[in-house]
């Protein structure tokens, strides 16, 4: 069986028989980038469908697995989320509005402030999330789940080949 990746080297192979060497990283990128659309369309829509974008999905999550007080500073909000420092301010604004997080000051330090997640916020974390993965389950339902986890675990050791081992 064939895919779109294979049909990739194959027209870089006619095209440019002299890299046919050097394709064998396509293998692996191209399907992770091509894997990366599917899953996000589909975790993008499983979002909408609790009002929310799929990185203030993100932001949600964060807060909720951090424990409680499901709070986080936004310096360790970057460190612990998928969400660039850039994209925070302006997110935190809209979640803030719609009364799924609150921003308030560090009962030690009055100058930090921390983003809190709302009752609301808890809400739609348990609802989305409980989707959220079933949404994974049904992506995944025709595959076996060995090859799953064998592929998980070769994802990790590149992951770890690159350095991203932590996400504090």
């Amino acid at each position: 069986m064939s895919d779109a990746v294979d049909a990739i080297i194959g027209q870089w192979a006619e095209e440019r028989p002299d890299v046919v060497e050097d394709l064998w990283p396509v293998q692996l990128f191209g399907r992770i980038q091509r894997l990366a659309r599917v899953v996000d369309k589909s975790a993008r829509a499983a979002a909408a469908a609790h009002g929310v974008e799929h990185g203030e999905f993100d932001v949600l999550t964060t807060l909720q697995r951090s424990g409680p007080p499901y709070t986080l500073t936004a310096g360790a909000f970057v460190k612990a989320s998928m969400v660039t420092s850039g994209a925070i301010t302006n997110r935190i604004d809209k979640m803030e509005a719609k009364g799924l997080v609150e921003r308030v000051r560090d009962d030690d330090d009055r100058r930090t402030i921390k983003i809190r997640l709302t009752e609301h916020g808890h809400e739609i974390t348990r609802a989305a999330f409980a989707d959220h993965l079933a949404n994974y389950a049904q992506l995944l339902a025709d595959v076996d789940r060995g090859v799953v986890d064998k592929t998980a675990e070769g994802l990790r050791r590149v992951l770890e080949s690159l350095g991203d081992t932590t996400i504090k």
